[in-house]
Order: structure tokens, then C-alpha cells, then sequence
């Protein structure tokens, strides 16, 4: 238990992440066509305010402005050199801000999905992955990064990868696949194959779960059935702040605070250890959640129907999985 989320988590019932890293930036100016991790050279002092606006709303860990800065996504860009530089300044800042609180904040080095689907569906092999997840988790140790943040992924495969490079780079790592309407990522897994995996790999993660995907009513169905599989490696829940709608040519989230305070207590009762928010969750959603989660006691596990009632309905999705759901719970 030497790592740094290992031991909030021995000390406290829950941990609160941090919100959307690209909504904040968007909102500061970033355009939509520009690589945020660009950001980490070219306009430092917004990074520091992105994660000190998160400290400030009660985030006990936030993650590293690094999440697309693979070689894979940073060739897009013409970009690819700059690995190392642009991972190592995110977790340069991410440290500088985590130093000035005055207690203790975990630094997660953030790496997403490369881009490119994997073997057999794709021509993206094994070794491949690993070594472009190692690049970037190398980076991101020497910058400073207390432990590795690996989400929003779709495969086992490519989560297996992830975990090989942390390893590599004798990391400690935390992972999170995305779930879309129907209770699976987009290659098909479920959040059972999910639990089952993570406890096969050489070097489980401290934490695993779920973020992203549609919105706070459909994490918290996919947080369900990582629960009813029995695993019991603490979770992650990062719900989008609502659902997104396209308006104007933007997308916006109709997840209010107060519905986003809802949610966390709900995954805080569901067992959920580390409690944050993904797309469309600003500090003003942060510091709903922190608020709720130290005043309102903690209540017995919801069922799916409190979960709906509290946070509105689910996307169309399995309803034989639903009913499993309900069954375990």
C-alpha cells in the first residue's frame, strides 16, 4: 500500500476525482480543432487553473492535461515527437498544483485510448500498444504523476496493454472502460468481463471502473453490475454531467449540480470509492458533489428504479440485463 490512492483510500470511505478537463479548457478558449495537451506548453497557466478550480471545489485527485497525448492521437496533429515533452509538463503541472494544497492530493498521469482499433480487429498489435502506452507513462513518472489514469477505453485488449506499460514503468494504475446504452463498450465487453479481467492481469489496477458514456443514470446501471459481480477491488464511477445535446452546433449537458450531487451520493452508496465527473462537469458540479457527499449520510444500496427516480431514465439498452441487475442488488 505505498502508493499515494492507496493510502486516501485506507484513510476514507470515499475520494472524490476531479470534473471534464476538455469542457474546462473549452470554456478558457481552447478550439475544438487544437490538441488540449498543446496547452501544457503554450498556455501553462490555464492547466494550473484547471486543476487548482478542482481543488478548490474539494477534488482529492485530478487527472494530468495528457489524456489524447499518445503518439497515435498526437500524429494527427503533426505532434508525434512531442511525447514526451507535452506528457511531462502536464505532470510537471499537475505536481506543482498538487504541492500547494495543504493536503493530500493524488497527481493521476491521464493516457486514453490511442486511436486505432487493436488485433484482430484492427492492425494495431499487442506490442505495439504497449509500447505507445509505455512512451507516454515513462513521461509522465518522470514528470511527477503519483499514480497512472488509463480511461474511456473500449477493449479488454487495450486495457491489458495499459497494463503491461505501468508495470513497464513501475507504475501503480487505476482503469476505466466506457459503457454505451446498451450495458457494453463499443467492442462488445460487458462490465462482468470487465470485473473478471482486471483480476487476471499480472498487476490488477488499485481502482477500476466506468467513466464517460451517456449519462449519470447509465453509469450508475453499469456501476450496478460491476458490483453485483463480486469483485470487490474498489471502483470508479466518472458520470458525464447529464446527457449531451447538440445545440447550436455545441454540445451541452443538462446535468445541473444538484442532479450531479445526487448521483455521487448514489454511487458513494452503491460502494463506489472514487467518485468524480467526466464530460460536461465543471467546478460548480464539484463543489455540489463534495458538499453532498460530507452532509448526507450514507443510505443502503439504491435499487435501479431509486437510481432512475433520482437521476431520470436510461438510455434504450438490455432489459435482460436490467432485470439481472435488479435481481443481484
Amino acid at each position: 500500500m505505498t502508493d499515494a490512492l492507496s493510502r486516501l483510500l485506507a484513510e476514507r470511505d470515499w475520494v472524490m476525482a476531479d470534473g471534464a478537463t476538455g469542457t474546462a479548457l473549452f470554456n478558457m478558449g481552447l478550439d475544438a480543432g487544437s490538441p488540449a495537451e498543446l496547452w501544457n506548453a503554450t498556455r501553462p497557466e490555464a492547466i494550473l487553473t484547471l486543476h487548482e478550480d478542482a481543488l478548490a471545489a474539494g477534488s482529492d485527485l485530478f487527472l494530468t492535461n495528457s489524456f489524447g497525448a499518445n503518439r497515435g492521437r498526437l500524429r494527427l496533429h503533426g505532434l508525434s515527437e512531442r511525447v514526451g515533452e507535452l506528457n511531462r509538463l502536464a505532470a510537471e503541472l499537475g505536481r506543482e498544483a498538487a504541492d500547494r494544497a495543504r493536503r493530500p492530493v493524488v497527481v493521476a498521469g491521464s493516457m486514453g485510448p490511442i486511436g486505432d482499433f487493436m488485433a484482430p480487429m484492427g492492425s494495431l498489435t499487442h506490442a505495439a500498444a504497449v509500447e505507445i502506452f509505455h512512451e507516454q507513462a515513462e513521461a509522465l513518472r518522470e514528470g511527477g504523476a503519483d499514480i497512472l489514469w488509463v480511461e474511456t477505453l473500449a477493449s479488454l485488449e487495450e486495457l491489458r496493454a495499459a497494463a503491461e506499460a505501468a508495470q513497464r514503468a513501475d507504475m501503480p494504475w487505476c482503469g476505466a472502460l466506457s459503457f454505451d446504452t446498451a450495458g457494453r463498450t463499443m467492442m462488445g465487453t460487458t462490465p462482468a468481463q470487465l470485473a473478471a479481467a482486471v483480476e487476471r492481469l499480472p498487476n490488477p489496477p488499485v481502482a477500476y471502473g466506468a467513466n464517460c458514456g451517456v449519462g449519470a443514470s447509465d453509469l450508475l446501471r453499469t456501476v450496478a453490475a460491476l458490483v453485483a459481480s463480486g469483485n470487490e477491488r474498489p471502483l470508479i464511477a466518472k458520470g458525464n454531467a447529464g446527457v449531451a445535446r447538440l445545440e447550436g452546433g455545441h454540445l451541452h449537458y443538462d446535468g445541473t449540480p444538484e442532479l450531479m450531487a445526487d448521483y455521487a451520493c448514489l454511487a458513494r452508496d452503491l460502494g463506489v470509492r472514487v467518485i468524480g465527473g467526466c464530460c460536461g462537469t465543471t467546478a460548480a458540479h464539484l463543489r455540489a458533489m463534495r458538499e453532498a457527499l460530507e452532509t448526507r449520510p450514507a443510505g443502503p444500496r439504491p435499487t435501479l428504479d431509486q437510481i432512475t427516480a433520482r437521476l431520470g431514465a436510461f438510455s434504450a439498452g438490455s432489459e435482460d440485463e436490467r432485470l439481472t441487475i435488479g435481481r443481484r442488488n
